[in-house]
């Protein structure tokens, strides 16, 4: 069992660096696949979370060669905020690839966030948004109204406008869909940490698209979350202490705004623009 578990081991890392590097030399990624595979799992060939590079020459692995950055180039502090353990572990596997870069500091929460900015003063902050207890948004508010200077990337799986501008508009300088963390994450952290905004050029059409659109106000807001609960208007009425008729009102209202022909079809679309979550 131990042969076939190592095999199988093996094989993902050797699948895992095919591709990375064509002369011979290949990061050191292994780490995010075997995560994916069996998490917690450690083995002295194949853990590679360290910062270090391997090079391999006539068929053999050499011993690992540490990476650092240049001696007059100080590394750049990062803080990796999200609720997935997992997640973070990936994160920081693909930091400990380069020489320009260091993980300083871990959070599960907004709260967390706020409190390891304080401490760790990093340089770059990776924020996902939704998150228990403080959100991502409320985070990054709290942060810049502290420090008007911190650098910060929001990390999410929500492809919407609206929640893209909420996150650019509390002081965030870039935002990075989950999906394309391990293409743009580096490249992004280095342009966040020059000064530099950036943003999927999908989610920029949509915002642009969108700029004139009418915004729904937070009591629209807080109708359709309900309205996307499965709640009926006379429920939904008693939550917001609100009679049936206001209740009538704003979902006219919100399906006006949204250019939505019934309920359903403004759930999904508040969905999907990022402006309600589930």
């Amino acid at each position: 069992m131990k042969g076939q578990l190592d095999s199988r081991i093996a094989s993902s890392v050797i699948l895992l660096k095919v591709g990375v590097h064509s002369n011979g030399n290949f990061h050191s990624l292994v780490c995010i696949g075997i995560l994916r595979i069996m998490p917690g799992f450690h083995h002295p060939n194949v853990d590679h979370c360290s910062g270090f590079i391997e090079s391999r020459s006539q068929g053999a692995m050499s011993a690992p060669v540490a990476m650092s950055a240049p001696v007059d180039a100080p590394r750049i502090k990062i803080l990796a905020v999200d609720d997935h353990p997992l997640l973070r572990g990936g994160i920081a596997a693909l930091i400990a690839t380069e020489g320009d870069m260091v993980l300083v500091g871990e959070a599960s929460s907004g709260q967390e966030a706020i409190q390891e900015f304080r401490r760790l003063k990093p340089g770059v902050t990776l924020m996902d948004v939704q998150m228990p207890n403080v959100d991502g948004i409320d985070a990054i508010v709290a942060i810049r109204s502290e420090y008007p200077a911190a650098r910060i990337i929001v990390l999410t799986t929500y492809e919407g406008d609206f929640l893209a501008k909420r996150a650019l508009k509390a002081g965030a300088q870039a935002y990075v869909l989950k999906s394309l963390v391990r293409k743009d994450l580096l490249d992004t952290i280095r342009l966040v940490h020059r000064g530099a905004r950036r943003v999927d050029p999908e989610i920029a059409e949509q915002i642009a698209a969108g700029v004139h659109d009418d915004a729904l106000s937070e009591r629209e807001i807080e109708v359709l979350s309900l309205i996307a609960a499965g709640e009926s208007n006379k429920v939904v009425a008693a939550s917001l202490h609100i009679s049936v008729e206001t209740v009538k009102t704003h979902v006219r209202s919100i399906l006006a705004k949204l250019g939505a022909s019934d309920r359903t079809h403004a759930v999904t679309l508040a969905l999907r623009r990022g402006i309600i979550q589930l």
